[in-house]
């Protein structure tokens, strides 16, 4: 009895079981420690790959495959002015410039927007275009349209500056051009103001213009289709260089093996190409039917449309081809050209050329870059000639007011008479010194095609 209780209380006897206990118990916190420094590295490892692999990937994208999907991600995004090489105005300073868009610098108006005459401390003068409310249907719209014009660049153009967008239920979409003093080519060939056009100005303002449009059409990718081409919109600069403006109605054009693009029908009425109408096919030479109706107002100094003579041939175009096809160049020259030293060829020859932009099928049509080319070659054929015509050393202008002289055979009469009808003439231009002071667009479906008569009238009455 003694015994059993020694035995158990000594020390031995008394914690074997919780001795063991307490071993397993260590055992099992240091493999649970292990385990979680095992997982803390992992987590680190995979942190710093994903890091890694994430900037290798964000530096691929930034110099190969960023420039492809840049455009479209800044159309969903604000505009950058940087990115796109242009200046973001802001409104205030607009404001300013402009003394609050007060009718003194209004320097034209349209169906797109207004345009005034801006005073800038760095930029100097500039001309703001400020668009109507309902010009954009979205602002996807307009930040496209800057996006576009942003990559035209051209000394036959007329370059874009900046923009302003303000956002909002007022926003406004505003775009900054350069300022070009010397008013429109309408000004000119109207006699807007006593101004006139020797020959050769009118040659190099054809073969200036000629070149602007061919740029958009060849020079950038995809093509520029302008929509809008007439003689409000190819203004006059310091030197009597053509620049072309108002990108408002601008189309992308045909890409690859396309021979046009569907667009409903916009342009203004005498200008518009008869197979765009009717098809609803827009390609680049429905810009050259424009152009060519240019090219002879340029010779003759008409309207594209003239309603007060007869009815028959009230377009310029079915006025002026019976002479052209006869090569009787001084039936239909301007009154100002009979009058001063003119080269008759040369204006034949412009003539000619805008009959052949004016066919009925657009594929006869030349390109605007053979149009360029064929003035200029004649009008360095033209120097040539009058060169080699000189051998008692003569001036130019002297020879050429002898040619002028052997092709015209007008009296004084029938030459008052005539200026008598230009003075009288109801297809005048209001003051411009930029863009144009009434542009007309017709947005037409083929249940409408009858706006663009109704729009050749309201056009008349505005200009006369």
């Amino acid at each position: 009895m003694m015994r059993y209780q020694m035995m158990a209380s000594s020390p031995a006897a008394a914690a074997p079981f919780p001795t063991k206990k307490s071993n397993d118990h260590k055992n099992t916190t240091s493999t649970d420690h292990v385990h979680n420094k095992h997982q803390i590295w992992g987590i680190l490892i995979i942190i710093i790959v994903t890091f890694l692999l994430s900037a290798s990937l964000f530096l691929l994208i930034k110099r190969k495959v960023f420039p492809i999907f840049k455009q479209r991600w800044t159309r969903k995004g604000s505009l950058k002015g940087k990115k796109l090489m242009l200046r973001q105005f802001q409104m205030e300073e607009l404001e300013k410039a402009t003394n609050n868009f007060s009718e003194e610098c209004l320097l034209g108006f349209g169906g797109f927007g207004n345009v005034y005459k801006g005073s800038f401390e760095g930029e100097g003068t500039l001309a703001i275009k400020r668009a109507h409310a309902d010009s954009y249907q979205s602002i996807e719209e307009f930040r496209n349209e800057v996006m576009l014009l942003s990559q035209v660049k051209h000394s036959n153009l007329v370059g874009l500056v900046g923009f302003c967008e303000k956002t909002g239920a007022k926003g406004d979409q505003v775009l900054v051009y350069e300022y070009v003093p010397n008013g429109s080519l309408l000004e000119y060939i109207m006699g807007r103001g006593g101004r006139s056009l020797t020959w050769r100005q009118r040659v190099n303002i054809a073969i200036g213009a000629a070149k602007g449009i061919a740029h958009l059409h060849d020079g950038i990718k995809p093509s520029i289709i302008h929509r809008d081409i007439k003689p409000s919109n190819i203004l006059i600069g310091d030197g009597f260089e053509a620049k072309v403006s108002d990108f408002g109605l601008v189309k992308i054009g045909p890409i690859g093996d396309q021979s046009h693009v569907s667009s409903q029908v916009k342009g203004t009425p005498g200008y518009l190409d008869p197979a765009y109408c009717s098809t609803f096919h827009l390609s680049p030479f429905s810009d050259v039917y424009s152009f060519g109706v240019i090219l002879l107002q340029l010779v003759s100094a008409r309207p594209a449309v003239e309603r007060t003579r007869n009815p028959s041939n009230h377009h310029i175009i079915d006025w002026a081809r019976p002479s052209l096809e006869r090569g009787n160049i001084e039936e239909i020259l301007d009154a100002n050209l009979l009058s001063t030293p003119c080269n008759m060829e040369m204006m034949l020859k412009m003539g000619e050329l805008g009959l052949r932009c004016v066919v009925k099928t657009p594929k006869d049509r030349p390109r605007m870059s053979q149009v360029w080319q064929e003035l200029e070659e004649a009008l360095y054929l033209t120097d040539c000639n009058v060169i080699r015509k000189e051998p008692t050393g003569r001036s130019s202008r002297s020879m050429d007011y002898e040619q002028s002289q052997s092709f015209v055979s007008i009296d004084g009469i029938g030459f008052q008479r005539f200026r008598v009808e230009m003075d009288s003439i109801s297809f005048q231009s209001t003051s411009l010194r930029c863009f144009e002071a009434s542009s007309v667009s017709i947005d037409t479906d083929k249940n409408n095609l009858r706006g663009i008569s109704e729009e050749t009238s309201r056009e008349e009455d505005i200009m006369s």
